[in-house]
């Protein structure tokens, strides 16, 4: 008997013990999946806007990434969905794409001779989703139906280079009969290095992808002839330029100089007053917008094209209003000397201009424009959400010091301007004096006051942080213009309203960006052909050259300080309508017409953000100040800069 009640004690302790555990589990218990926000119930393990589609975030198999038909190519139709939910390629996959299309872009000479018809598209700028824009059927056509020549400038400035390098040359692969690729300004290592397409490689892949892009790059043709008619290039002329046969007999598997054919003709625009020139004698002009290279004049265009027996120069590396611009005609056929077509719309996400591509079939030439589309939101320079959201926690922390250090009434901060004397009564405290009391109340009045003002400054941040990012983006300074914060949130709303205003904001980007300068052992590494494609380590130009060569340091001193001390200009004349000619020059040939077919956008099942910071790569002002730094000291010298 006894042993039976200490096993049912035993027991009914045992099962108290169960009970109270959990009793104890079950209080916390606790349902995370489930929170309250704005009055509503909802769940922390679903999409707040179910609308909009998570990012992908598995990479494909190798059976998804090449084609059922043909296993040697990639499925050109599932790349196209995956980059557009933003999924990414294992890298092996992405290599593969990168070096099966350089072998087939090595094996094409310098200057393409292409027929008709053909759709040419100018800058894409990393705007992948504009670039799917231009493949509908209502714009450039299908590539698989359609040929297409892009007159470079794939990458940089837009958050989705990568992946418009990745399908571009997919099609190249897919298509090398129909699809042609051209060399612009930005393939190359010194521009994306500068800008964001390594930034860009290193957040997405690694930089063995980055290396092989910049191979690619180097085996780009540079020039194309359509048709026999029309020179197609990316930047325009050059002095060295005399026939087709200097493009042919150029060295293109390196890196692009700073001076010379090659720069030139990635480099160079035609002069804003083309057709217009008060010295009609004059051809080339030192191209100081750029830094490099030219501005070419109507009478450097008609002499190149007669001399060539050519029709017009069509060329990009500009960014137009309309997505188009054809200039002044020529006296001997009436047809416009140079015409620039420009294919990322809304540029920046700040530009507010439309794009366009040129369609060709040998009597009419077809310029189909058309709008931005939505796209994913990109932090500025892919940054983290902690970094973006630094100005909110400098302004909760400035309200806990303000609320530390708050012992002082509202009457005591207005009275205390730190002017006004007080009697003060000392006494023989062995602890604190009079003294002592007034100068740490006034010492905590004066914190209270910095730090009061940090925390408006922080609140004005906050508030405009995302307009804020963007201004300082397009200024090309880590500084705002100033008195714009000042100014409020109306004023930052307003700094940029136009495509002149934010094209003059972003001028000091389109510049070459400064050299890295490399050491004589550095120099003396390289081989002849790798010295011969280093930019020029004295001079980021080669323009006109001054009397003195302490003249040039100086007056290059001067310019690199007025950089730096410009503000961004906020008012500017309306460009002249980009389809403006002289009203002297004859109409256009009977055989070929201009026809001008605008294309709005379509909706997006996505319903995506249309708006996005560009967070451009800015100018890093640490290389501007060692710039200086050096070109003063090489002046006291008296050694070349």
């Amino acid at each position: 008997m006894e042993s039976q009640l200490k096993n049912s004690s035993s027991s009914s302790l045992k099962i108290g013990e169960s009970h109270s555990a959990s009793a104890s589990t079950s209080s916390l218990n606790v349902d995370l999946t489930q929170q309250t926000y704005l009055g509503a119930e909802v769940s922390t393990q679903e999409r707040c806007i179910k609308d909009v589609k998570p990012p992908e975030s598995r990479r494909p198999t190798d059976d998804e990434f090449f084609s059922s038909s043909d296993r040697t190519k990639p499925n050109v139709t599932f790349l196209k969905d995956h980059f557009f939910n933003e999924g990414r390629l294992t890298e092996s996959q992405a290599l593969y794409i990168i070096k099966t299309a350089t072998e087939i872009l090595k094996n094409e000479p310098n200057v393409l001779e292409l027929d008709i018809p053909l759709t040419v598209c100018g800058d894409i700028h990393g705007q992948y989703y504009d670039l799917m824009k231009i493949f509908e059927n209502g714009v450039g056509g299908d590539p698989s139906e359609t040929r297409y020549l892009f007159l470079g400038d794939y990458v940089d400035r837009g958050y989705f280079s990568i992946e418009c390098v990745l399908y571009i040359w997919s099609l190249k692969i897919c298509f090398p009969n129909s699809i042609f690729l051209l060399r612009g300004n930005h393939e190359c290592r010194h521009l994306t290095e500068y800008f964001t397409f390594k930034l860009e490689c290193m957040h997405k892949y690694s930089t063995e992808v980055y290396d092989a892009c910049i191979e690619s790059f180097c085996a780009l043709p540079l020039a194309a002839i359509m048709n026999g008619q029309f020179l197609c290039i990316h930047g325009g002329l050059s002095p060295d330029l005399e026939t087709l046969d200097d493009l042919r007999n150029l060295n293109r598997f390196r890196e692009p100089p700073t001076k010379g054919l090659m720069c030139d003709i990635l480099w160079s625009d035609p002069i804003e007053t083309f057709g217009q020139e008060t010295n009609t004698e004059e051809t080339f002009i030192h191209n100081y917008t750029r830094g490099c290279s030219y501005f070419y004049t109507y009478r450097a265009a008609c002499k190149f094209l007669e001399r060539n027996n050519l029709l017009s120069i069509i060329r990009a590396h500009e960014a137009q209003v309309a997505g188009y611009r054809c200039y002044r005609k020529t006296l001997t056929t009436g047809f416009p000397a140079v015409m620039t077509v420009f294919s990322a719309p809304n540029y920046l996400d700040a530009y507010n201009n439309k794009a366009a591509v040129f369609k060709y079939d040998g009597g009419f030439m077809n310029i189909r424009q058309f709008n931005h589309s939505p796209h994913p939101y990109w932090l500025p320079e892919f940054m983290d959400v902690f970094t973006w959201s630094l100005p909110f926690l400098g302004l909760k922390i400035t309200e806990m010091l303000v609320a530390v250090l708050n012992c002082c009434t509202k009457e005591e901060l207005e009275s205390s301007d730190g002017t006004e004397t007080e009697e003060v009564v000392v006494t023989e405290s062995p602890v604190c004096t009079s003294v002592d009391l007034t100068e740490r109340k006034h010492v905590i009045i004066n914190k209270i006051r910095v730090i009061g003002r940090m925390s408006r400054v922080f609140q004005l941040l906050r508030e405009e942080s995302e307009r804020v990012s963007e201004l300082k983006s397009l200024s090309g300074s880590p500084k705002l213009p100033y008195g714009t914060l000042a100014s409020g949130a109306e004023g930052i709303r307003n700094a940029i309203t136009s495509f002149e205003e934010a094209r003059k904001s972003d001028i000091e980007n389109e510049r070459l960006p400064p050299t890295p300068r490399l050491s004589s052992m550095e120099i003396e590494s390289m081989d002849d052909e790798e010295t011969a494609s280093i930019p020029s380590q004295s001079s980021d130009t080669h323009g006109p050259i001054t009397p003195t060569d302490t003249e040039r340091r100086r007056q290059s001193a001067l310019a690199s300080i007025d950089a730096l001390t410009a503000s961004i200009p906020l008012s500017s004349k309306l460009e002249e309508s980009p389809s403006s000619t002289s009203t002297s020059s004859p109409s256009p040939p009977p055989s070929i017409k201009v026809n001008v077919n605008i294309r709005t956008p379509l909706s997006d099942p996505l319903q995506r953000s249309p708006r996005t910071p560009p967070g451009i790569r800015r100018r890093d002002m640490s290389d501007a100040i060692s710039m200086l730094e050096e070109i003063i000291e090489n002046v006291d010298d008296e050694t070349p800069v």
